[in-house]
């Protein structure tokens, strides 16, 4: 099953609405993990960010458990079937459940976008007035 028939999308096409994202990034920085326990079964997950850029922008990208010590800092990944959600009123990446990744052996980019960041530019849009406490989980 080739994935190659994908379109690649770039960072700066990116939409809080992107769904089945197929994109090659590089990691520029991380953040160290903090720990959180779902509410379903009560199990305790690590969860950090990192930072990943390519030519047209950069985004924050949430990892989990075992991804976290697998993406490091200056790894080239090449992702499969991300998702965009909205985190704190900005844009976050996602692998979620159906998504992958694979760390590749060469860097494409000649240069990295870092400007464009688009999880700052989320958190420019308005917030709603005051809302009412419990609509939102």
């Amino acid at each position: 099953m080739g994935h190659s028939d994908e379109p690649l999308s770039k960072i700066g096409e990116l939409t809080s609405f992107s769904r089945r994202v197929y994109t090659i990034v590089k990691v520029v920085s991380k953040t160290p993990h903090r720990e959180v326990t779902s509410k379903d079964d009560g199990t305790t997950h690590r969860v950090a960010e990192a930072l990943v850029a390519d030519d047209t922008g950069s985004v924050y990208m949430t990892l989990w458990d075992e991804a976290i010590d697998e993406v490091q800092e200056d790894s080239v990944l090449r992702l499969s079937n991300a998702y965009v959600n909205t985190f704190r009123g900005s844009m976050r990446l996602n692998l979620g459940r159906y998504g992958s990744y694979e760390v590749l052996a060469e860097d494409p980019f000649e240069e990295l976008n870092l400007e464009n960041n688009m999880s700052a530019k989320q958190m420019e849009y308005r917030r709603p007035g005051p809302a009412r406490r419990g609509w939102d989980r």
